[in-house]
């Protein structure tokens, strides 16, 4: 056991040690703090929106779900790249040229005041449902590692100081660079494990030759069927346009190039994981057919050389620190810019602004671990909470490809209706009709945007030239 535990160990000192360099860099500004100083490189761009993206939902989640249904979990991770590459070619670059900070503060500046309130609610209550899935994933690693000193709970507790203190420290400068090694972590430990374990097994086919044979594990699409992943691709592709802390790493890009390029690597980046997270998944069916899902990939991976299980579980903590670390910014930053400085105390300095942007992230993050101890199934969760996204995605494309429809009132109401789909559908058991909200989601809030253009006289403030994206910013 001290193997792991030192090696985790000198991980988590590490993004300690790169956050208390991130500090230098990100006092420089409020932009410094929340956007680099919009100085991410491609690469940063890239191990950033692909930290971001596997986290535990990504790995733990996925290799949760993989237990019951096998090799197709993979496309969840699929979606999330597909989502990054598309944002990469159709959002990205128009994002940073708008120079804005938050996506609510996007809705003000086109729509309305009332457009901005319903936005940061929203995208607070997304981000806040995404990062409390991460404790709940590190605990799982800290049990399974460490049973006699953590449980899933303490393991929760310790995970919210890790992902808490990384990110109170050095921002978005700490998140892209402590990504770096992060993501290489993440690529090292999940390939070389879902190697071994499958190894440990006998190999493949001796493998499918104990998982239980009346769910085709090994399929890559019967497992879950092509609704539930038509619907992820759904999401993931809607999420990753309009999302709070994925918005807030294109905006944080040198330039539109840079921010179009870094994008779409990370997307490419992300998806083998997902599959190899399966894989360990299926090996810990056979290993631990009893056992809870959400630990059985933590607990496969502590069966393997202490060295791999270590460096294995670093990986999986990695995936959760530059997840968290970047939510939680998100988050923080939505308050201090969207609720704080435009309606508490416009006047606000850049030093205090500073202030409440990191007090945002210790409250925040106490606020998320609370959440999580209330969260059942990783990806069911996460679903949900994602779907919210359609309405911000279909002004956002509104916004830059059809500025003509646009009215003063399109945001509000476009939102409004988002947030009330979400809630009948789950609430009336009736209305699901399709096998995934996102589906009714994009009916509601394009039917609702089209029939604002048609009601509403009052033009939204959009100069269409200002949106022609150039190579340059």
């Amino acid at each position: 056991m001290n193997v792991p535990m030192i090696i985790v160990g000198l991980y988590i000192v590490a993004l300690f040690a790169i956050s208390a360099y991130a500090r230098r860099l990100a006092a420089k500004g409020k932009d410094g703090y929340l956007l680099a100083g919009r100085q991410l490189t491609t690469l940063l761009v890239a191990v950033s929106i692909t930290g971001l993206a596997i986290g535990g939902a990504s790995t733990i989640g996925v290799s949760e779900q993989a237990y019951s249904v096998g090799l197709a979990a993979g496309w969840y991770n699929v979606a999330w790249g597909l989502g990054a590459i598309i944002m990469g070619f159709v959002a990205a670059g128009h994002y940073r040229r708008l120079n804005i900070t938050t996506v609510p503060e996007m809705f003000e500046r086109f729509y309305d005041a009332k457009g901005r309130v319903i936005s940061v609610a929203s995208q607070i209550t997304i981000q806040l449902v995404i990062t409390s899935l991460q404790y709940l994933a590190g605990g799982a690693i800290l049990a399974s590692m460490l049973p006699s000193i953590f449980t899933l709970k303490s393991g929760m507790i310790m995970s919210a100081i890790v992902f808490i203190g990384i990110t109170f420290v050095g921002g978005m400068w700490s998140a892209g660079l402590a990504n770096i090694l992060s993501v290489l972590l993440i690529y090292i430990g999940i390939t070389v494990a879902a190697i071994f374990t499958v190894i440990s097994q006998g190999g493949i086919h001796q493998l499918a030759l104990k998982l239980p044979p009346n769910v085709p594990y090994f399929h890559p699409v019967a497992g879950l069927g092509w609704g539930i992943i038509v619907g992820w691709l759904a999401v993931m592709i809607t999420m990753g346009m309009s999302t709070q802390s994925i918005v807030q790493i294109s905006c944080g890009a040198k330039d539109i190039k840079t921010a179009r390029r870094g994008f779409v690597i990370g997307g490419m980046l992300m998806i083998p994981i997902g599959f190899l997270s399966a894989l360990i998944g299926m090996a810990a069916r056979v290993a631990y057919p009893s056992m809870s899902a959400t630990l059985a990939m933590p607990k496969i991976i502590m069966s393997l050389n202490p060295l791999l299980a270590g460096i294995t579980l670093a990986a999986l903590w990695a995936a959760d620190v530059s997840t968290a670390g970047s939510l939680l910014l998100g988050s923080a930053t939505l308050f201090a810019q969207d609720i704080y400085k435009r309606f508490i105390n416009p006047n606000v300095s850049e030093k205090q602004y500073a202030m409440i942007t990191k007090a945002s992230v210790i409250i925040l993050g106490l606020l998320t671990f609370f959440l999580a101890m209330n969260v059942a199934g990783i990806l069911k969760t996460l679903m949900v909470g994602l779907s919210l996204t359609t309405a911000f995605t279909v002004v956002f494309l509104f916004t830059i490809f059809a500025p003509g429809l646009a009215r003063k009132n399109s945001a509000f109401f476009t939102t409004l209706v988002g947030i009330i789909v979400i809630v009948l559908w789950q609430l009336v058991p009736a209305i699901r009709v399709v096998s995934n909200v996102i589906y009714f989601e994009w009916i509601a809030c394009v039917g609702t945007y089209l029939l604002t253009a048609l009601i509403d006289s009052k033009s939204a403030n959009i100069n269409p030239e200002s949106l022609v994206t150039t190579s340059k910013m």
